[in-house]
Protein backbone atom coordinates (compact mmCIF):
# COMPACT_ATOMS: atom_id res chain seq x y z
CA UNK A 1 0.00 0.00 0.00
CA UNK A 2 1.04 3.47 -0.57
CA UNK A 3 0.08 7.13 -0.08
CA UNK A 4 -0.71 9.79 -1.91
CA UNK A 5 -0.72 13.58 -0.69
CA UNK A 6 -3.15 15.58 -2.59
CA UNK A 7 -1.96 19.66 -1.99
CA UNK A 8 -4.09 22.57 -2.64
CA UNK A 9 -4.21 23.38 -7.10
CA UNK A 10 -3.82 26.51 -8.81
CA UNK A 11 -6.80 27.61 -9.47
CA UNK A 12 -5.47 30.24 -11.83
CA UNK A 13 -6.14 33.87 -12.00
CA UNK A 14 -2.91 34.33 -9.57
CA UNK A 15 -5.31 33.47 -6.55
CA UNK A 16 -2.64 32.81 -3.97
CA UNK A 17 -4.99 30.86 -1.00
CA UNK A 18 -8.48 30.01 -1.01
CA UNK A 19 -10.96 29.29 1.70
CA UNK A 20 -12.40 25.60 2.14
CA UNK A 21 -16.19 25.83 2.26
CA UNK A 22 -17.25 22.01 2.29
CA UNK A 23 -15.87 18.73 3.06
CA UNK A 24 -17.10 15.75 1.02
CA UNK A 25 -15.36 13.41 2.81
CA UNK A 26 -14.04 12.25 5.98
CA UNK A 27 -11.30 9.72 7.17
CA UNK A 28 -12.16 6.45 6.77
CA UNK A 29 -13.90 6.82 3.87
CA UNK A 30 -13.24 5.11 0.49
CA UNK A 31 -13.32 7.54 -2.55
CA UNK A 32 -12.86 6.57 -6.74
CA UNK A 33 -10.50 8.52 -8.88
CA UNK A 34 -12.96 11.92 -9.78
CA UNK A 35 -15.27 11.53 -6.67
CA UNK A 36 -15.02 15.04 -5.12
CA UNK A 37 -13.14 15.30 -2.15
CA UNK A 38 -14.03 19.15 -0.86
CA UNK A 39 -15.08 22.56 -2.42
CA UNK A 40 -12.92 26.05 -1.86
CA UNK A 41 -13.79 29.48 -2.91
CA UNK A 42 -11.75 31.98 -4.12
CA UNK A 43 -12.49 35.56 -4.93
CA UNK A 44 -14.06 34.63 -8.09
CA UNK A 45 -15.66 31.12 -7.86
CA UNK A 46 -16.50 28.23 -6.11
CA UNK A 47 -13.94 25.10 -6.82
CA UNK A 48 -14.46 21.39 -6.28
CA UNK A 49 -11.43 19.14 -5.93
CA UNK A 50 -11.58 15.81 -7.28
CA UNK A 51 -9.87 12.26 -6.13
CA UNK A 52 -7.00 11.76 -8.91
CA UNK A 53 -6.75 8.16 -7.75
CA UNK A 54 -8.69 5.33 -5.51
CA UNK A 55 -7.69 5.51 -2.19
CA UNK A 56 -8.86 5.31 1.73
CA UNK A 57 -8.73 8.90 3.42
CA UNK A 58 -6.99 8.93 6.24
CA UNK A 59 -5.96 12.88 7.25
CA UNK A 60 -7.80 16.38 6.43
CA UNK A 61 -5.37 19.13 6.24
CA UNK A 62 -7.80 21.57 7.20
CA UNK A 63 -11.05 22.37 8.70
CA UNK A 64 -14.29 24.09 6.93
CA UNK A 65 -13.55 27.82 7.24
CA UNK A 66 -9.97 27.52 7.14
CA UNK A 67 -7.86 29.58 4.59
CA UNK A 68 -5.53 27.29 2.47
CA UNK A 69 -2.32 28.78 0.38
CA UNK A 70 -1.85 26.98 -3.26
CA UNK A 71 0.42 24.24 -3.02
CA UNK A 72 -0.14 23.29 1.06
CA UNK A 73 -1.36 19.51 1.06
CA UNK A 74 -5.34 19.08 2.03
CA UNK A 75 -5.43 15.82 2.46
CA UNK A 76 -3.53 12.20 2.34
CA UNK A 77 -4.91 8.90 0.46
CA UNK A 78 -3.87 5.37 1.51
CA UNK A 79 -3.86 3.50 -2.27
CA UNK A 80 -3.50 0.68 -3.92
CA UNK A 81 0.46 -0.34 -4.61
CA UNK A 82 3.61 0.78 -3.39
CA UNK A 83 5.53 4.00 -2.55
CA UNK A 84 4.40 7.72 -1.59
CA UNK A 85 3.52 10.41 -4.15
CA UNK A 86 2.43 14.43 -4.10
CA UNK A 87 -0.56 14.88 -6.25
CA UNK A 88 -1.56 18.31 -7.45
CA UNK A 89 -5.01 17.57 -8.36
CA UNK A 90 -6.76 19.51 -11.22
CA UNK A 91 -9.83 21.38 -10.07
CA UNK A 92 -13.28 21.80 -11.41
CA UNK A 93 -15.13 24.82 -11.43
CA UNK A 94 -18.39 24.04 -9.48
CA UNK A 95 -21.00 26.63 -8.77
CA UNK A 96 -19.00 30.05 -9.38
CA UNK A 97 -19.42 32.83 -7.45
CA UNK A 98 -17.60 36.47 -7.77
CA UNK A 99 -16.72 37.79 -4.12
CA UNK A 100 -19.56 40.37 -4.64
CA UNK A 101 -19.48 43.69 -4.05
CA UNK A 102 -22.68 42.74 -2.26
CA UNK A 103 -25.26 45.12 -1.53
CA UNK A 104 -25.22 44.82 2.33
CA UNK A 105 -28.74 45.73 2.87
CA UNK A 106 -32.11 44.07 4.40
CA UNK A 107 -33.37 44.50 0.45
CA UNK A 108 -32.34 42.86 -2.88
CA UNK A 109 -33.54 42.14 -5.58
CA UNK A 110 -24.81 34.81 -8.30
CA UNK A 111 -21.64 33.96 -9.98
CA UNK A 112 -20.00 31.94 -12.86
CA UNK A 113 -20.53 28.30 -14.51
CA UNK A 114 -17.51 26.77 -16.79
CA UNK A 115 -17.82 22.95 -17.38
CA UNK A 116 -15.48 21.00 -17.55
CA UNK A 117 -15.58 19.04 -20.85
CA UNK A 118 -17.41 15.90 -19.47
CA UNK A 119 -19.11 17.48 -17.31
CA UNK A 120 -23.37 17.51 -18.66
CA UNK A 121 -26.40 19.22 -17.47
CA UNK A 122 -28.28 17.85 -14.43
CA UNK A 123 -31.37 18.62 -16.98
CA UNK A 124 -33.74 20.54 -14.30
CA UNK A 125 -31.28 23.08 -12.48
CA UNK A 126 -28.98 23.53 -15.83
CA UNK A 127 -25.99 23.35 -13.14
CA UNK A 128 -22.74 21.01 -14.03
CA UNK A 129 -22.73 17.83 -12.69
CA UNK A 130 -19.61 16.18 -12.95
CA UNK A 131 -19.79 12.98 -10.99
CA UNK A 132 -19.40 10.10 -13.63
CA UNK A 133 -19.06 6.48 -13.46
CA UNK A 134 -15.50 4.71 -12.67
CA UNK A 135 -14.50 1.22 -12.89
CA UNK A 136 -14.04 -0.52 -9.99
CA UNK A 137 -11.29 -0.54 -7.90
CA UNK A 138 -9.42 -3.08 -5.69
CA UNK A 139 -10.29 -1.22 -2.45
CA UNK A 140 -13.98 -1.58 -3.44
CA UNK A 141 -13.45 -5.52 -3.83
CA UNK A 142 -16.35 -4.33 -7.47
CA UNK A 143 -18.48 -3.05 -5.04
CA UNK A 144 -19.28 0.67 -5.36
CA UNK A 145 -19.10 2.87 -2.13
CA UNK A 146 -22.02 2.36 0.23
CA UNK A 147 -22.86 -1.26 -0.24
CA UNK A 148 -24.76 -3.07 -2.44
CA UNK A 149 -27.86 -2.04 -0.61
CA UNK A 150 -27.25 1.91 -1.51
CA UNK A 151 -26.13 1.41 -5.12
CA UNK A 152 -29.58 -0.22 -5.56
CA UNK A 153 -31.06 2.87 -4.09
CA UNK A 154 -32.52 0.93 -1.11
CA UNK A 155 -29.92 2.48 1.36
CA UNK A 156 -31.61 3.33 5.01
CA UNK A 157 -31.79 7.07 5.97
CA UNK A 158 -28.63 8.60 7.69
CA UNK A 159 -28.76 8.59 11.41
CA UNK A 160 -29.81 11.87 12.77
CA UNK A 161 -26.90 13.99 13.22
CA UNK A 162 -24.61 12.63 9.74
CA UNK A 163 -24.28 14.68 7.85
CA UNK A 164 -24.96 13.87 3.73
CA UNK A 165 -22.53 14.52 0.92
CA UNK A 166 -23.79 15.70 -2.11
CA UNK A 167 -22.03 18.62 -4.58
CA UNK A 168 -23.61 22.02 -4.41
CA UNK A 169 -25.41 21.51 -7.20
CA UNK A 170 -27.17 18.46 -5.90
CA UNK A 171 -27.68 20.46 -2.53
CA UNK A 172 -29.42 23.25 -4.61
CA UNK A 173 -31.26 20.97 -6.70
CA UNK A 174 -32.70 19.52 -3.46
CA UNK A 175 -33.67 22.68 -1.71
CA UNK A 176 -35.59 23.55 -4.76
CA UNK A 177 -37.46 20.61 -4.62
CA UNK A 178 -37.82 20.70 -0.95
CA UNK A 179 -36.18 17.62 -0.23
CA UNK A 180 -34.42 16.65 3.13
CA UNK A 181 -31.19 14.86 2.04
CA UNK A 182 -30.83 13.51 5.03
CA UNK A 183 -33.34 11.03 3.77
CA UNK A 184 -32.14 10.39 0.70
CA UNK A 185 -29.76 7.01 0.24
CA UNK A 186 -26.56 7.92 -1.37
CA UNK A 187 -24.88 5.16 -4.17
CA UNK A 188 -21.59 7.49 -4.54
CA UNK A 189 -18.52 7.35 -2.64
CA UNK A 190 -18.57 7.15 1.30
CA UNK A 191 -22.53 7.64 0.28
CA UNK A 192 -22.59 10.53 -1.79
CA UNK A 193 -25.56 11.73 -3.27
CA UNK A 194 -25.53 12.25 -6.93
CA UNK A 195 -28.10 13.48 -9.55
CA UNK A 196 -29.26 10.15 -10.57
CA UNK A 197 -30.49 9.29 -6.09
CA UNK A 198 -32.88 12.33 -6.50
CA UNK A 199 -34.03 11.02 -9.41
CA UNK A 200 -34.74 7.76 -7.70
CA UNK A 201 -35.61 9.51 -4.66
CA UNK A 202 -38.66 11.66 -6.29
CA UNK A 203 -39.64 8.69 -8.20
CA UNK A 204 -40.73 6.73 -5.21
CA UNK A 205 -43.11 9.44 -4.22
CA UNK A 206 -43.46 11.85 -1.37
CA UNK A 207 -42.19 9.71 2.36
CA UNK A 208 -45.20 9.37 4.05
CA UNK A 209 -44.46 9.19 8.24
CA UNK A 210 -46.07 9.97 11.25
CA UNK A 211 -47.74 12.97 12.10
CA UNK A 212 -46.01 14.62 14.75
CA UNK A 213 -48.02 16.04 18.27
CA UNK A 214 -47.84 19.56 19.86
CA UNK A 215 -44.64 18.67 21.71
CA UNK A 216 -41.32 20.66 22.85
CA UNK A 217 -38.52 21.33 20.06
CA UNK A 218 -35.23 21.39 22.20
CA UNK A 219 -33.26 20.82 19.44
CA UNK A 220 -30.18 23.38 18.43
CA UNK A 221 -27.96 23.76 15.31
CA UNK A 222 -24.45 25.79 15.08
CA UNK A 223 -24.12 26.84 11.73
CA UNK A 224 -20.83 28.16 10.32
CA UNK A 225 -20.38 30.89 8.21
CA UNK A 226 -18.13 30.38 5.15
CA UNK A 227 -17.82 31.15 1.22
CA UNK A 228 -20.33 33.59 0.16
CA UNK A 229 -22.16 34.33 3.23
CA UNK A 230 -19.42 35.21 5.38
CA UNK A 231 -17.61 37.28 2.49
CA UNK A 232 -21.05 39.07 2.48
CA UNK A 233 -21.03 39.28 6.55
CA UNK A 234 -17.83 40.90 6.24
CA UNK A 235 -18.78 43.25 3.80
CA UNK A 236 -21.79 44.31 5.93
CA UNK A 237 -19.74 45.09 8.95
CA UNK A 238 -16.93 46.79 6.73
CA UNK A 239 -20.19 49.71 5.71
CA UNK A 240 -21.34 49.83 8.93
CA UNK A 241 -18.06 50.22 10.84
CA UNK A 242 -16.52 52.69 8.58
CA UNK A 243 -19.44 54.99 6.77
CA UNK A 244 -21.53 57.19 9.13
CA UNK A 245 -24.85 56.58 7.07
CA UNK A 246 -27.38 59.44 6.49
CA UNK A 247 -31.18 58.23 5.55
CA UNK A 248 -33.10 60.28 3.67
CA UNK A 249 -36.85 58.75 3.21
CA UNK A 250 -39.37 60.65 0.53
CA UNK A 251 -42.38 60.25 -0.60
CA UNK A 252 -43.02 60.09 -4.94
CA UNK A 253 -46.21 60.07 -6.23
CA UNK A 254 -45.67 57.43 -9.33
CA UNK A 255 -49.36 57.68 -10.80
CA UNK A 256 -48.13 58.80 -13.91
CA UNK A 257 -44.98 57.00 -14.26
CA UNK A 258 -47.29 53.68 -13.46
CA UNK A 259 -49.65 54.90 -16.64
CA UNK A 260 -46.36 55.53 -18.63
CA UNK A 261 -45.19 52.65 -18.02
CA UNK A 262 -48.18 50.80 -18.78
CA UNK A 263 -48.42 52.30 -22.29
CA UNK A 264 -45.26 51.81 -23.21
CA UNK A 265 -45.57 47.47 -22.02
CA UNK A 266 -48.49 47.30 -24.23
CA UNK A 267 -47.27 48.93 -27.43
CA UNK A 268 -43.29 47.42 -27.01
CA UNK A 269 -41.94 44.81 -29.70
CA UNK A 270 -41.51 41.68 -29.48
CA UNK A 271 -37.47 41.76 -29.28
CA UNK A 272 -37.70 44.34 -26.12
CA UNK A 273 -38.38 43.71 -22.33
CA UNK A 274 -41.21 44.25 -20.36
CA UNK A 275 -40.43 47.83 -18.59
CA UNK A 276 -40.71 47.78 -14.53
CA UNK A 277 -39.97 51.13 -12.83
CA UNK A 278 -36.14 50.65 -12.34
CA UNK A 279 -35.36 51.50 -15.59
CA UNK A 280 -36.50 54.83 -15.14
CA UNK A 281 -35.25 55.26 -11.91
CA UNK A 282 -31.95 54.59 -12.95
CA UNK A 283 -32.63 56.91 -16.22
CA UNK A 284 -33.52 59.72 -13.13
CA UNK A 285 -30.35 58.70 -11.18
CA UNK A 286 -28.23 59.54 -14.74
CA UNK A 287 -29.74 62.79 -14.72
CA UNK A 288 -29.64 63.52 -11.07
CA UNK A 289 -25.88 62.79 -10.74
CA UNK A 290 -24.96 64.69 -13.56
CA UNK A 291 -26.65 67.85 -11.72
CA UNK A 292 -24.37 66.16 -8.49
CA UNK A 293 -21.24 64.44 -10.24
CA UNK A 294 -20.30 63.82 -5.84
CA UNK A 295 -23.17 61.49 -5.44
CA UNK A 296 -21.69 59.20 -8.62
CA UNK A 297 -18.74 58.10 -6.71
CA UNK A 298 -16.98 56.04 -4.47
CA UNK A 299 -14.56 57.33 -1.34
CA UNK A 300 -11.01 55.53 -0.39
CA UNK A 301 -11.11 56.53 3.21
CA UNK A 302 -7.67 54.77 3.94
CA UNK A 303 -6.30 56.64 0.98
CA UNK A 304 -8.86 59.98 1.69
CA UNK A 305 -9.58 60.45 -1.86
CA UNK A 306 -12.84 60.43 -3.28
CA UNK A 307 -13.16 59.14 -7.01
CA UNK A 308 -15.61 60.81 -9.12
CA UNK A 309 -16.79 58.81 -12.33
CA UNK A 310 -18.09 60.15 -15.20
CA UNK A 311 -19.47 56.99 -16.08
CA UNK A 312 -22.52 56.05 -14.05
CA UNK A 313 -22.29 52.44 -13.54
CA UNK A 314 -25.36 51.42 -11.79
CA UNK A 315 -25.29 48.10 -9.13
CA UNK A 316 -28.12 46.19 -9.31
CA UNK A 317 -29.10 44.52 -5.92
CA UNK A 318 -30.09 41.27 -6.21
CA UNK A 319 -30.94 38.27 -4.70
CA UNK A 320 -29.98 34.56 -5.83
CA UNK A 321 -29.57 31.02 -4.37
CA UNK A 322 -26.01 31.80 -3.16
CA UNK A 323 -26.78 34.88 -1.43
CA UNK A 324 -27.23 38.87 -2.17
CA UNK A 325 -24.67 39.95 -5.23
CA UNK A 326 -24.92 43.09 -7.19
CA UNK A 327 -24.20 42.98 -10.67
CA UNK A 328 -23.46 45.87 -12.40
CA UNK A 329 -25.20 48.00 -15.81
CA UNK A 330 -22.21 50.00 -17.10
CA UNK A 331 -22.76 53.18 -18.51
CA UNK A 332 -25.70 53.77 -17.58
CA UNK A 333 -25.87 57.50 -18.97
CA UNK A 334 -25.30 56.06 -22.69
CA UNK A 335 -28.58 53.23 -22.53
CA UNK A 336 -32.19 54.47 -23.53
CA UNK A 337 -34.81 53.90 -21.30
CA UNK A 338 -34.95 50.08 -23.30
CA UNK A 339 -31.82 49.17 -23.52
CA UNK A 340 -31.77 49.94 -19.98
CA UNK A 341 -34.75 47.71 -18.89
CA UNK A 342 -32.85 45.04 -21.19
CA UNK A 343 -29.41 45.52 -18.97
CA UNK A 344 -31.15 45.33 -15.47
CA UNK A 345 -32.58 41.95 -17.09
CA UNK A 346 -29.43 40.21 -18.44
CA UNK A 347 -27.09 41.44 -15.49
CA UNK A 348 -30.03 40.06 -12.93
CA UNK A 349 -30.16 37.09 -14.90
CA UNK A 350 -27.02 36.10 -14.97
CA UNK A 351 -26.76 36.69 -11.51
CA UNK A 352 -28.99 34.73 -10.54
CA UNK A 353 -28.37 32.12 -12.92
CA UNK A 354 -24.54 31.82 -12.17
CA UNK A 355 -23.03 32.95 -15.60
CA UNK A 356 -22.06 36.47 -14.54
CA UNK A 357 -19.07 37.45 -15.69
CA UNK A 358 -16.33 38.77 -12.98
CA UNK A 359 -16.36 42.38 -14.79
CA UNK A 360 -20.28 42.32 -14.43
CA UNK A 361 -20.14 41.90 -10.79
CA UNK A 362 -17.64 44.57 -9.88
CA UNK A 363 -16.75 48.39 -10.44
CA UNK A 364 -20.42 49.97 -9.63
CA UNK A 365 -20.35 53.59 -8.74
CA UNK A 366 -24.03 53.95 -7.23
CA UNK A 367 -26.57 51.37 -6.53
CA UNK A 368 -30.21 50.04 -6.62
CA UNK A 369 -31.65 47.98 -4.00
CA UNK A 370 -35.35 46.88 -3.89
CA UNK A 371 -37.80 44.12 -2.63
CA UNK A 372 -40.24 44.76 -5.31
CA UNK A 373 -43.56 44.32 -3.76
CA UNK A 374 -42.41 43.36 -0.71
CA UNK A 375 -40.19 46.79 -0.35
CA UNK A 376 -41.53 47.95 2.73
CA UNK A 377 -42.80 51.47 3.69
CA UNK A 378 -39.89 52.36 4.49
CA UNK A 379 -36.27 50.71 5.20
CA UNK A 380 -32.60 51.71 5.87
CA UNK A 381 -30.43 50.25 3.00
CA UNK A 382 -26.58 49.50 3.77
CA UNK A 383 -24.72 51.35 1.16
CA UNK A 384 -22.54 49.46 -0.90
CA UNK A 385 -18.82 50.64 0.65
CA UNK A 386 -16.96 51.92 -0.86
CA UNK A 387 -19.65 53.90 -3.10
CA UNK A 388 -20.98 56.64 -1.23
CA UNK A 389 -24.71 56.27 -2.40
CA UNK A 390 -27.46 53.50 -2.22
CA UNK A 391 -31.78 54.34 -3.69
CA UNK A 392 -33.54 52.19 -2.23
CA UNK A 393 -37.57 51.45 -3.24
CA UNK A 394 -40.26 50.43 -1.40
CA UNK A 395 -43.24 49.16 -2.67
CA UNK A 396 -45.74 51.22 -4.66
CA UNK A 397 -49.26 51.25 -2.57
CA UNK A 398 -52.42 52.94 -3.41
CA UNK A 399 -53.10 56.04 -0.77
CA UNK A 400 -55.48 58.67 -0.69
CA UNK A 401 -54.11 62.00 -1.34
CA UNK A 402 -55.44 65.54 -0.15
CA UNK A 403 -55.82 67.81 -3.64
CA UNK A 404 -56.91 70.75 -1.59
CA UNK A 405 -60.95 69.84 -1.88
CA UNK A 406 -60.67 66.50 -1.67
CA UNK A 407 -59.32 62.98 -1.33
CA UNK A 408 -58.22 61.42 -4.22
CA UNK A 409 -56.64 57.78 -5.01
CA UNK A 410 -52.94 58.03 -6.33
CA UNK A 411 -50.49 55.47 -7.06
CA UNK A 412 -47.26 56.27 -3.65
CA UNK A 413 -44.25 55.05 -3.20
CA UNK A 414 -41.40 56.14 -0.42
CA UNK A 415 -37.72 56.03 -1.77
CA UNK A 416 -35.15 55.18 0.80
CA UNK A 417 -31.67 56.49 0.04
CA UNK A 418 -28.69 56.19 2.54
CA UNK A 419 -25.47 58.55 1.77
CA UNK A 420 -22.28 58.65 3.56
CA UNK A 421 -22.00 61.59 5.84
CA UNK A 422 -18.20 61.65 5.66
CA UNK A 423 -18.50 63.03 2.08
CA UNK A 424 -22.52 64.25 1.45
CA UNK A 425 -24.28 66.66 3.51
CA UNK A 426 -27.43 66.43 4.46
CA UNK A 427 -28.36 68.97 2.38
CA UNK A 428 -27.09 67.68 -1.03
CA UNK A 429 -28.90 64.00 -0.09
CA UNK A 430 -31.96 65.68 0.26
CA UNK A 431 -31.21 67.82 -3.13
CA UNK A 432 -30.60 64.74 -5.10
CA UNK A 433 -33.71 62.66 -3.61
CA UNK A 434 -35.76 65.68 -4.60
CA UNK A 435 -34.32 66.02 -8.22
CA UNK A 436 -35.45 62.07 -8.75
CA UNK A 437 -38.73 63.17 -7.30
CA UNK A 438 -39.67 65.51 -9.27
CA UNK A 439 -38.10 63.46 -12.76
CA UNK A 440 -40.67 60.47 -11.18
CA UNK A 441 -43.46 62.41 -11.03
CA UNK A 442 -43.19 64.05 -13.87
CA UNK A 443 -41.69 61.44 -16.29
CA UNK A 444 -41.83 62.92 -19.74
CA UNK A 445 -38.66 64.75 -18.20
CA UNK A 446 -37.03 61.95 -18.14
CA UNK A 447 -37.31 61.74 -21.68
CA UNK A 448 -35.80 65.09 -22.31
CA UNK A 449 -32.36 65.66 -23.62
CA UNK A 450 -29.95 68.52 -21.93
Amino acid sequence: MGERVIKLPDVGEGVAEAELVEWHVKPGDLVREDAILAAVMTDKATVEIPSPVDGEVVWLGAEVGDTVAVGSPIIRLKTAGEGDAVVETKPVEAEQEVTPTPNPSPQGGGGFEALPPEAKSDGQTGRAQTDKPASPSPLWGGVRGGGTDRAAGRGAPRPAGEKPIASPAVRLRAKEAGIDLRQVPGTGPAGRIGHEDLDSFLSRGPQQGARPGLVPDNSAEEIKIVGLRRRIAEKMALAKSRIPHITYVEEVDVTALEDLRAALNKQKKDNQPRLTILPFLMRAMVKAVAEQPALNATFDDEAGIIHRSGGVHVGIATQTQAGLMVPVVRHAEARDIWDSAAEIARVSEAARGGTARREELTGSTITITSLGAMGGVATTPVINYPEVAIVGVNKIMMRPVWEGNEFIPRKMMNLSSSFDHRVIDGWDAATFVQKLKTLLETPALIFVEG
